[in-house]
């Protein structure tokens, strides 16, 4: 373990990393040694209680170890918190620390990162500056502060070193394997560790994200119902991203809105993933809860573009195709051409039709029919089992794309997301206002709302190309 400069500690070097999981994982297996006499002779009752007191612990150790570390390690447990219903509720709770109330690094810490890249102290810098963080995630934390110009910001600060423990992590994939399975009961960790080292390293260049997350603003600038913040250019730099301030719900506290509320949230979160993927050919690859904020009937800001993927028109010729031949036309023989075509499923593979519309077409099922559907906790969890089963008939011929790799987490993200708030909605009429192969009326208040907005940022750009 290497201590910084002013204190705080982050384990940097691969060996120390690997020390800290494996004692991890033998302290989690030795708890459950030390206390199987008592399991095996204790009543029912009392069995249940020993192993929920046994998974508590077992949990906080976990999270407290995950956030601390930081990085692809944190990142695992952010994921786990809400990509898997079936991993025990306690494990889940604890794992939903991470989303955004990870332990921080020091005051002085930060202080010193916005010396370096800003040239000055805080409070030099901006004429308030809170340094208690509002959030801490897996790459930087997140500070308030009100500027010279009298906004209020939110401002990133990334961990000193953090690139070099993502290369540690995803270095150590068998360890992380077994850590994982024995924290995590119930978790595929292998296809979640392999996915989650992919693109990893994009997120620690904040100017990346500063230009990603300018362009989803200044997409949506004006939307009804969905903002995304603007940055401030002149405060922001490789390691520090400086934000306009968004103040709202969590999504924790949006679980206990009447259900009307979170249907229009997650309408407006639904509209947001296919909007930006078929018109805007990008989306955020890091859905996870943690980086919505609510503001009630519908209204939600999106954070955190870290791990923004831009799709071609190639890209997205075959996976417009398919939903097309599978929702639209029903066929089904079109339907597997185009998965063909997309890499995820091997020209020419020994399986029926009808199978492979079984297989893939549960990740369409909330757009084959036009009626309202409430997706369930459940239907999430069905969702990301038939994602990780590595042993179906159709496993030795699937596979991910590397160019839709991070789609695949986006699908499965929302789902969750969506589960979650037990949401219930038309999908497939939302699904036609925006799809380019059909364009569909609007079918919501929100959608009119949406249809508005739509014709009017048009008819801008329109007025701006002739005055130009």
């Amino acid at each position: 373990m290497k201590a910084d400069r002013r204190g705080s500690k982050l384990r940097l070097s691969r060996l120390g990393r690997t020390g800290a999981l494996a004692r991890l994982a033998l302290r989690i297996g030795g708890r459950y040694l030390a206390r199987s006499p008592r399991l095996i002779f204790a009543s029912a009752d009392s069995r249940g209680e020993l192993r929920h007191e046994i998974a508590l612990r077992t949990a906080d150790d976990v999270t407290e170890e995950l956030g601390s570390m930081k990085g692809a390690l944190m990142k695992l447990g952010q994921m786990a918190s809400y990509i898997n219903e079936d991993m025990p509720q306690t494990f889940r709770t604890a794992m939903a620390r991470l989303q955004h109330n990870a332990p921080p690094m020091s005051p002085e810490l930060a202080s010193s990162v916005i010396v370096d890249e800003l040239g000055d102290a805080p409070d030099q810098i901006f004429v308030r500056w809170d340094p208690v963080p509002i959030a801490a995630a897996s790459i930087g934390q997140v500070h308030r502060a009100i500027t010279h110009q009298g906004k209020a910001v939110a401002v990133k600060v990334q961990y000193p070193g953090i690139a070099r423990t993502i290369t540690s992590d995803v270095r150590n994939v068998a360890l992380l394997r077994r850590v994982a399975g024995a924290a995590f009961p119930g978790l595929d960790a292998r296809s979640l560790i392999d996915e989650l080292g992919e693109r990893l390293s994009e997120e620690v260049d904040y100017l990346l994200e500063a230009e990603n997350q300018e362009l989803f603003a200044r997409y949506y600038e004006g939307h009804p119902v969905i903002h995304v913040p603007h940055v401030v250019g002149e405060l922001s730099t490789a390691r520090v991203l400086t934000s306009e301030l968004v103040v709202g719900t969590r999504f924790d506290d949006v679980l206990r809105w009447n259900q009307n509320e979170r249907n229009m949230a997650a309408e407006t979160i639904n509209r947001f993933v296919i909007r930006s993927l078929y018109r805007l050919h990008a989306f955020n690859g890091d859905p996870h809860p943690g980086n919505y904020v609510f503001h009630g009937r519908g209204r939600v800001s999106f954070l955190d573009f870290g791990l923004t993927k831009h799709f071609t028109d190639q890209d997205l010729a075959p996976l417009m195709d398919a939903v097309r031949f599978l929702a639209i036309e029903n066929d089904g023989e079109g339907f597997r051409a185009s998965l063909e075509r997309a890499g995820f499923l091997r020209p020419g593979a020994p399986v029926p039709t009808e199978a492979i519309v079984d297989r893939f077409g549960l990740f369409y099922a909330t757009v084959l029919r036009d009626a309202p559907m409430t997706i369930t906790p459940a239907y999430a969890s069905a969702i990301v089992r038939r994602f990780f089963d590595t042993r179906g008939p159709l496993a030795p011929y699937s596979d991910v794309p590397r160019q839709y790799a991070v789609l695949q987490r986006i699908n499965l993200g929302l789902y969750a997301v969506l589960g979650s708030l037990n949401a219930t909605a038309n999908w497939r009429r939302i699904a036609e206002e925006l799809w380019p192969f059909v364009n569909g009326p609007a079918s919501t208040p929100i959608g009119e709302a949406e249809a508005r907005w739509e014709r009017e940022r048009l008819e801008k750009e329109v007025s701006l190309d002739r005055s130009a």
